[in-house]
């Protein structure tokens, strides 16, 4: 029997030449990534020093500031200040602060690489897998032991394989893909298993895409999310200036997995994720006509320059409806400034919308747009539980970031189709 591509990443990292479904290794860890908010300050700087440890290979270390960046209050500028001293006392010259959400920033510094294993404090860790890298998320005590040691044991996954194929009609975006599928495996569908995204409809989508299919592989539960490399990944790199010090790992034609599910991308509509459940997903048409208050694009899942550009193409000459605050956060400074540079934010801005620095605050209610008692907002990030955004009187809706447009022009959920 074959192997998977996690399968193949996880016997590399571990020594072996097979792993296979079940297995528990001890792996090396290629990188590993702290936000501010589960970061050093939470039990690690404690520990370490109890332990009279430093970190194992402070080039492997990441350092992000971003959930509370920029400060919105003097605790969170003090916890901001902790993680750049801590990470300027352990000699981590990856350090960044104020460029935006942690996910993106690994991306385009060239942190998370294909056959790699990167692990981070941060659920959303998993957005690594559209790079070919075997990435998740892992607790604070975790973290602690692979800083000191540079290794974790990992039970190797079962892998779902999704396969969408075919092209998707126009308005219709990644994040309708990965929300269809979260529909149909469910919140704990995926539950410590890898998910391995295929099919000509993957193969098509640009990178911005595929990270935003990664990025929610976690709503099914899932340990990893997985895209496999081909030219596009390459090319991304290579427009980086990476172009070795990485693995390429197919999964073989006889590899096993749990299950296989099939899509047809011509037959996805745009969809919605209803309160409070990202498995509770629908057709924007069943619930058009939903009165919002606030409309957001943004974060680490729908906040990428090709989502900002898709978002302007509905905005441009158009106005946001009265009493609807749109709020655009990019998903990080290259991101702002290239969006900038193009003219994408002179579009949406003449809209009516509010441009924030590249944060993760609104997406988890922190700062920078938090909703109020009562209020709806359609938003274009990863989760909608109760209480997510702000007020748990409030109502999210995870949708497009072109259905988000369209729902800010007219005050109400609408299908997008007809604004493109």
């Amino acid at each position: 029997m074959g192997m998977t591509i996690s399968e193949k990443i996880l016997a590399h990292a571990a020594g072996v030449d097979k792993a296979s479904a079940g297995d528990i290794l001890w792996v090396k860890v290629d990188k590993a990534m702290m936000d501010d908010i589960l970061g050093p300050r939470v039990e690690i700087a404690e520990k370490l020093k109890e332990l009279n440890a430093g970190v194992w290979d402070k080039d492997k270390v990441v350092v992000i500031s971003d959930h509370y960046t920029p400060p919105a209050n003097a605790k969170q500028a003090e916890i901001v200040k902790f993680t750049r001293e801590w990470a300027k006392e352990y000699g981590v010259d990856n350090y960044y602060e104020f460029v935006g959400p942690c996910h993106q920033i690994m991306v385009e510094n060239g942190h998370a690489l294909p056959g790699k294993v990167v692990l981070g404090t941060d659920s959303h860790t998993c957005m690594y897998g559209a790079m070919g890298a075997f990435a998740t998320g892992i607790g604070s005590t975790e973290m602690l032991g692979v800083l000191v040691t540079g290794e974790i044991w990992l039970k190797v996954p079962e892998t779902i394989r999704v396969v969408w194929e075919g092209h998707l009609q126009k308005g219709v975006m990644a994040k309708d893909v990965v929300l269809k599928t979260i529909g149909k495996i469910g919140h704990a569908g995926a539950t410590y298993k890898a998910v391995e995204n295929v099919g000509s409809t993957i193969e098509n989508m640009i990178m911005d895409e595929r990270m935003a299919i990664s990025n929610m592989a976690v709503e099914m539960g899932a340990k990893a999310g997985i895209i496999p490399t081909d030219e596009k990944t390459k090319e991304y790199l290579a427009q980086r200036g990476i172009t070795e010090g990485y693995e390429i790992y197919e999964s073989d034609e006889d590899a096993e997995y749990c299950e296989t599910l099939y899509f047809k991308a011509e037959e996805l509509e745009p969809v919605v994720a209803c309160p409070h459940e990202v498995d509770n997903v629908t057709e924007i048409k069943n619930v058009e006509g939903t009165e919002i208050h606030q409309a957001y694009i943004g974060s680490c899942t729908g906040g990428r320059y090709n989502d900002l550009l898709e978002a302007s193409k509905v905005l441009k000459e158009r106005k946001i409806a009265k009493g609807v605050r749109l709020l655009v956060s990019p998903a990080s400074k290259e991101v702002w400034d290239r969006c900038a540079k193009d003219g994408i934010l002179q579009i949406l801005s003449e809209a009516g919308a509010t441009i924030l620095a590249a944060s993760c605050g609104a997406c988890l209610g922190l700062h920078s747009g938090a909703l109020a008692p009562g209020e709806v907002c359609i938003s274009s990030t990863n989760r909608n539980f109760l209480g997510r955004m702000g007020s748990k009187d409030s109502k999210v809706y995870l949708a497009s970031p072109v259905s988000v447009a369209a729902a800010a022009i007219e005050g109400k959920i609408v299908d997008p189709r007809k604004y493109l």
